[in-house]
Order: C-alpha cells, then sequence, then structure tokens
C-alpha cells in the first residue's frame, strides 16, 4: 500500500473512530449528567418522604406520651377533650383512643369506641411502644390505618398522608418503616420487592423504568422506593439530552474539520517531502556534461529527484520551492550527495577527471556546519573532493560574506566551483572578480537565443567574454540542437549539457551512457 493509500485509510479511521469515539463519550457523559440529575431528584423525595415518616413517627410517640401523662379520668369529657384536640393538630391522625389492658374502650375520630381493635401486634418495643401495619385489619371507613400505642392511648394515622408530597408526572413511591411495607402511592401501584432493589438509582431495562430507594436509620429503619417509566426520564431529561446532541455534532464536525485539515497537511507536497527526506527517497539522477570538440562526458550535474511510492516522479520545479519555503534545502542537498556517493563512488575513483556537480541552495551556504557534512560524507565514502564540483545559483551569492567564506573553504578543501545560471541574476564582471570560483554555466535561455534577432542573442558572447576574461571555464546548459553547440565551440566554449546529449539518466542509465562514450573507464 503506497503513501498516499495508507494516509487515507489513516484518515478514514481516525475520522470514523473519532467520530464514535466522541459521539460516546458524549452521549455517556450526557447520559451521566441527566442521570445523575434524576438522581440528586428522585433521592431528594425519597428523603423528603423518609425524614416526613420519621418525623410523624416521632411526633406521634410524643403525643402518645404528652397524652398518657394526663391527669383525667379516662374517657370523660375533659380526656375527650384533650385526645380531640390533640388530633385536631395533624391532619394524618384520623384517631386517638384509650386502652385498658387488651380491650380499646373510648376513642375520638374515625374509629369510635371499639370499631378498631386488630388482633396480635406487628411490633412490639422494649420501650412499650406498639405498632399494627396498615390491614384489613386496621382498615376503617376503606382506609387501611397504620395503629401505635404507647401506654394506655394509641392514634391511628393515615399513611396516605406519608408520601402525598413532591410525586410528579407517573412516578409512584413505596414506603417501608423495618422492612414492612406501609402504604405506597398511589395506593395500587406495582413496586419491586424491597430486598430486590439495592440502595441508589437504577435503570431497569427489563421493566423500562427508574428505580430509586433510599434507607433512614436514624430513629427507625426506613425506606422509601420512587419508579417511574423510562420514558418519563428521558422527557424530562429531552432539554439536557437535545443540547448534549447539539454537543456532540458540533464536536464531531470539529473533529472532521481536524482530520480534513491533517488530510491535507499529509497529502500535501511539503509533508511528502519531510517523509521523503526522513525515508531517504529522495535520489540523485544525473545529466552528462561533455566535451565539445570530442564528445567525451566530462561528468554530469546530479539532479535531485522525488519518487513517490508508486513510481511517479514529482517535478523538481514542484518540489524544490517547498524546500526552499520549508528550510529543507541543506537536507535535500545531503541526500542527493548521499545517493551519489551510494550510486558512483567506484566510477568516481576510476575515472580521476569525472566531475559530479552538486547544486547547493543559499541556506547550504547560510549553514556553518555544512562544508562538515560534506567532507564527513566524502571521507566515509573514500572518495576525494576534487570529484565533487559545487554548483553555486548566481542569487545566492549576492552581498553575502558568509558565501564568499564557504567559497574559500570549499576550495581549501579541493572542489572546484562554479556559478550555476549565470545571466538570470544581478552579477557583474567587478562583482564576479571578488568570488573565488573556477567555472561559470551559461543559462539555458540565452542557448536558446542563439541564431535569434532576439536581444539576449546578443548577451551570451558577452558573458562568454567576460568569463574568458576572468579566465573562467564555461559551460553552456540547455543544449539541444547541433548548431547551438557548434556556434559555442567556435566561441571558444568547450563544454556542454542538454537534451541533445542526454536527458537527466538514473544512475544505472548513466553508467550505460558513460559505456557508449570515447574515452570512459567503467568499474
Amino acid at each position: 500500500m503506497n503513501r498516499r493509500k495508507r494516509i487515507l485509510v489513516a484518515a478514514a479511521l481516525l475520522a470514523i473512530g473519532g467520530t464514535l469515539a466522541l459521539i460516546g463519550a458524549t452521549a455517556w457523559i450526557s447520559w451521566r449528567e441527566a442521570f445523575e440529575e434524576e438522581n440528586t431528584q428522585i433521592t431528594e423525595l425519597a428523603r423528603g418522604i423518609a425524614e416526613r415518616t420519621e418525623r410523624i413517627v416521632l411526633e406521634a410517640r410524643n403525643t402518645l406520651l404528652a397524652l398518657d401523662e394526663l391527669e383525667v379520668e379516662r374517657c370523660s369529657a375533659a380526656h375527650f377533650a384533650e385526645m380531640e384536640a390533640a388530633a385536631m393538630q395533624h391532619p394524618w391522625i384520623k384517631s386517638i383512643g384509650h386502652w385498658r389492658a387488651d380491650e380499646r374502650l373510648c376513642a375520638t375520630g374515625l374509629a369510635q369506641g371499639t370499631a378498631l381493635k386488630p388482633p396480635q401486634a406487628d411490633r412490639i418495643y422494649p420501650s412499650g411502644l406498639i405498632a399494627w401495619w396498615p390491614s384489613r385489619h386496621t382498615s376503617v371507613a376503606g382506609v387501611e390505618l397504620f395503629l401505635m400505642r404507647f401506654g394506655n392511648h394509641d392514634i391511628a394515622m393515615d399513611p396516605r398522608f406519608f408520601v402525598d408530597a413532591g410525586l410528579t408526572g407517573q412516578q409512584a413511591a413505596g414506603l417501608w418503616l423495618e422492612n414492612l411495607m406501609l402504604t405506597s402511592n398511589p395506593p395500587d401501584a406495582v413496586l419491586p420487592p424491597l430486598d430486590a432493589i439495592p440502595p441508589g438509582v437504577r435503570l431497569d431495562q427489563a421493566e423500562e423504568r427508574i428505580e430509586s430507594r433510599f434507607s433512614l436509620g436514624r430513629m427507625l429503619p426506613i425506606d422509601v422506593v420512587v419508579v417511574e417509566p423510562a420514558d418519563g426520564f428521558w422527557h424530562r431529561q429531552n432539554s439536557l439530552i437535545r443540547t448534549a446532541a447539539a454537543v456532540g455534532g458540533g464536536l464531531s464536525l470539529l473533529w472532521l474539520l481536524g482530520i480534513v485539515i491533517l488530510l491535507r497537511y499529509q497529502l500535501s507536497l511539503r509533508s511528502e517531502l519531510r517523509d521523503a527526506i526522513s525515508r531517504g527517497d529522495i535520489t540523485a539522477w544525473y545529466q552528462p556534461i561533455v566535451d565539445l570538440a570530442t564528445g567525451e562526458c566530462v561528468g554530469a550535474e546530479a539532479l535531485a529527484r522525488l519518487m513517490r511510492e508508486d513510481g511517479s516522479l514529482i517535478n523538481p520545479d514542484m518540489f524544490l520551492p517547498v524546500a526552499e519555503s520549508e528550510g529543507l534545502m541543506p537536507d535535500v542537498t545531503l541526500a542527493v550527495m548521499d545517493s551519489l556517493l551510494a550510486d558512483l563512488p567506484a566510477l568516481l575513483k576510476l575515472n580521476p577527471g569525472l566531475k559530479i556537480n552538486l547544486n547547493l541552495s543559499s541556506d547550504d551556504l547560510q549553514d556553518p556546519g555544512f562544508g562538515q557534512q560534506l567532507a564527513l560524507r566524502l571521507a566515509t565514502a573514500k572518495v576525494p573532493s576534487h570529484a565533487i564540483k559545487l554548483e553555486i545559483t548566481e542569487r545566492a551569492l549576492i552581498n553575502d560574506e558568509a558565501a564568499r567564506a564557504h567559497i574559500r573553504d570549499f576550495r581549501a578543501r579541493g572542489h572546484k566551483v562554479a556559478i550555476d545560471d549565470f545571466g538570470t541574476g544581478y552579477s557583474s564582471l567587478s562583482y564576479l572578480e571578488t568570488f573565488e570560483i573556477d567555472t561559470l554555466k551559461i543559462d539555458k535561455t540565452f542557448v536558446d537565443a542563439i541564431g535569434a534577432e532576439a536581444v539576449t542573442s546578443h548577451v551570451i558572447s558577452h558573458i562568454i567574454d567576460m568569463a574568458k576574461s576572468l579566465k573562467l571555464d564555461i559551460v553552456a546548459e540547455g543544449i539541444e540542437q547541433q548548431a547551438q553547440a557548434e556556434w559555442l565551440e567556435r566561441q571558444g566554449v568547450h563544454q556542454g549539457q542538454g537534451y541533445l546529449y542526454s536527458k537527466p539518466l538514473t544512475a544505472r542509465a548513466f553508467r550505460r551512457y558513460l559505456r557508449g562514450r570515447p574515452n570512459q573507464t567503467m568499474a
């Protein structure tokens, strides 16, 4: 799988995986938020019921204690008045009665006289408190009452008052006191057994409902269970869920936008160039330089080539400007150097007169360690410095003392130095005299004008004369016609390169090319 396909597959996986992860995370967070909010609401509701129950039981006990301490004749008018006054204080009290032994002698409220006399009690506490849970035995006027007796008095309470507040919609609540069902709201509510519900809030997917259990054990073990259909929960949390969906959708879009930006970067030439440098995919191709008189190949210009994994080449006019703008030209130059030293070391050792031209950029001339890197590579490959001629563009030399210092250092190490693309920049004869160079390369623009009436056709003669006056070797670039080569030779230009002789060649093709040239020694 080539690089582009790998990047596209990775991007697709990232897009799908990231989107699913974001949607999943957002859904989970929104669910947790909604559930926590529901937990808080239901827990507070259950807590309120439990605390209300505890308060009622405590108030009932205190009322019974107060009645038992009355110093009035039992079942007298005064006694009835006291019991009625106590009953009027709380709406949940439906009757107050007086007992002697196991007989209920008199009472106020719904259960007059001996109307309320249940069988054996459900609970008898060490304090003397006796309790009967609501049942058919405590039913008066269709209401099953909760009966508490302390001493010689009892209070019959309507347990519906314990759970009459706070419920909304389809919520149902059940109240357990000491693990015995006390009441529910609504009365016909279908509630799970207490021992089937763990403390806290949970979603019962089988029953499609929310279940909550809250326990309070400060005075008596009180448990409250609240249940509601799951659709009620979703309805209440609809706003939060919609908001979470919008946030999740927005985050997913941002993620996808980020993937698109990353994908564009990864597929960009800039990224591809960086990857190619790190993988060593920048290679050298060689365009022969020949002696115009004899046709002998005297060298070649090493040209950077970037080959994709599918075998296609990227035009140097596309990737070299990117390399320059990204500050990657020193890496490209060294990559070309590594390639030619891997391709041609034996050939260069057997042909001392053969020179391979290496193009240097202005960034190379600004890098103080570039010369040492170059020397180290040559020493490792055991290739002499004079085998590598360095080409520097005319524009890289303008008013740059660092360039002068580099050129002096290169020449001291044994390299010949050529000015490339001469005539396209700003150099003049007086300016060139300030640099220590060996060769001047005439740009193809001027070679194309040979024999034409264009203005540039006259400039090339002046360039040649300038080079001669400086005693420089001259190489003409871009020769495509035999007439151009003959004219240049008559003008004293001894070397040239161009499609008339050969296009840029791979290392293998370059060695094959040399076999067909005169006076070449092959490895």
